[in-house]
């Protein structure tokens, strides 16, 4: 079962502020960006609609550390790990690195992300649901030794 996942990217102008600099807003996109494609490597929806039911997976806490610039035409490596799953909830560790013009990286940020299946109910309102088997049996949490070690190696 799949417990993290690798995404690259290149860093595009619109992200980038006036110096040139990726805007820290889009850190969370990237994160967003990885746990998309992890979903979709796992055979997992990442929002499920049905007649009647929207089933989705909403933020209820994101933080990022910046540790080394980004800017535009850079190429990015976004690691996601799941640390722990809940009756309810996901969170993963994020590790986003610039892959350098020598072939090594830098880590450019890290963060976490803990999101929570809902659905959206007849009155409007979120709720949130169990994990279904059908999850549990795609995605598992990550083995300490992986969250602690570089990714990639």
């Amino acid at each position: 079962m799949p417990y993290e996942h690798t995404s690259t990217r290149r860093i595009e102008f619109s992200e980038t502020d006036m110096a040139g600099l990726v805007h820290f807003s889009n850190f969370f996109r990237y994160m967003e960006t990885a746990e998309r494609d992890f979903f979709e490597a796992a055979g997992v929806d990442l929002i499920n609609t049905q007649p009647g039911e929207v089933v989705g997976w909403p933020r209820v806490r994101a933080e990022c550390k910046f540790s080394a610039p980004i800017r535009f035409g850079d190429t990015i490596d976004i690691h996601l790990a799941v640390k722990s799953m809940k009756d309810r909830s996901i969170e993963y560790q994020f590790r986003i690195f610039r892959q350098n013009q020598d072939g090594s990286r830098t880590q450019a940020g890290k963060g976490h992300m803990v999101t929570v299946l809902t659905k959206l109910t007849a009155s409007g309102e979120l709720q949130s649901i169990e994990l279904p088997a059908s999850v549990r049996e795609r995605i598992t949490v990550a083995p300490s030794e992986a969250l602690a070690r570089p990714a990639g190696v």
